[in-house]
Parts: C-alpha cells; structure tokens; sequence
C-alpha cells in the first residue's frame, strides 16, 4: 500500500510547478527535523529508563491557553501597591 502510495506522490511531482516543488521541499525539510528531534527524544528518554535514572516518563497534558480577559481594577496600579507593600 506505502509503495503504491509513493509511487502515485511521484507521478504527481512532475505536474508541479518550481514554486510548488521548492514550498513542498521546505514542507518535507521541516517534517523531517520534526520527526528527528522526537526520534532523538524518544531514545533519550528510553536510556534514561534503560540506565534506571527514572522510571517513567510523564508527559504534561497541555491544554489550550483560552482568551484571557482583562481584569479592570479601580484606583492606583497594582504594581505601585506591591511597590509599597515591599517597603
């Protein structure tokens, strides 16, 4: 299936243009140094496991930072209140 898929991505390459070959090159450069640095990452942590440094590797669960709002706050500033208070 991956050789058939390949070979289809070949044929399409010779309907490009030189801009569009030169932005899909820059696309496939950036996925590949993307996909090395996990690679390099992964075998990292596996010798950190490996060498009994840690037992596991915790990965943050990231969650999406929402629109902050604005809080107003009415007379001085906060930060000549921390200013004064450090006095």
């Amino acid at each position: 299936m991956a050789i058939e898929t390949l070979n289809q991505i070949i044929k399409q390459l010779e309907t490009l243009e030189i801009k569009e070959l030169q932005q899909l090159n820059h696309t496939i450069q950036k996925y590949l140094a993307d996909k090395e640095e996990i690679v390099k990452q992964a075998a990292f942590h596996q010798a950190l496991i490996d060498s009994g440094l840690v037992k596991q590797i915790k990965h943050p669960a990231y969650q999406p930072i929402t629109q902050r709002q604005l809080v107003y706050v009415e007379g001085k500033p906060v930060s000549e209140s921390i200013i004064e208070e450090r006095r």
